[in-house]
């Protein structure tokens, strides 16, 4: 339990500073209630309509293929820091990794995931005439 008091330390740290900033803030900040108070405001641009949108279903999907391919991206680059340490072992995990990427890319394409250009109830009724 010794070997944790710095933790401590800070964690006390870290909890009085941010009460400190916060009572400071409440005791020093102005408090004033006009009508343009509690309204949105972004950049200056005074907002019109809901910010209850709805988004089309391919920007979940561009959402999930960058997740993806940025972790990937992420795995790749620490193996190739760590390229000369890894040895052949890491070369072969690699190769198993980004072939499992491959195959799930090929996958989502056969599947038409990444087919955007006609709703896939007329894509197939066009292949069939």
């Amino acid at each position: 339990m010794s070997r944790f008091w710095p933790l401590g330390v800070y964690l006390v740290g870290v909890v009085s500073l941010v009460v400190f900033m916060l009572g400071l803030s409440y005791v020093l900040g102005q408090r004033h209630r006009e009508r343009a108070t509690s309204e949105p405001y972004e950049s200056g641009v005074a907002s019109t309509g809901t910010a209850r949108l709805r988004f089309d279903i391919k920007f979940y999907l561009i959402a999930m293929f960058f997740v993806i391919f940025d972790v990937e991206a992420a795995f790749i680059f620490a193996w190739a820091i760590a390229f000369r340490e890894a040895g052949w072992a890491g070369y072969a995990g690699i190769l198993v990794f980004i072939g499992v990427l491959f195959a799930l890319l090929v996958y989502l394409w056969r599947l038409g995931g990444l087919d955007w250009g006609r709703p896939a109830a007329s894509r197939s009724a066009g292949d069939r005439g």
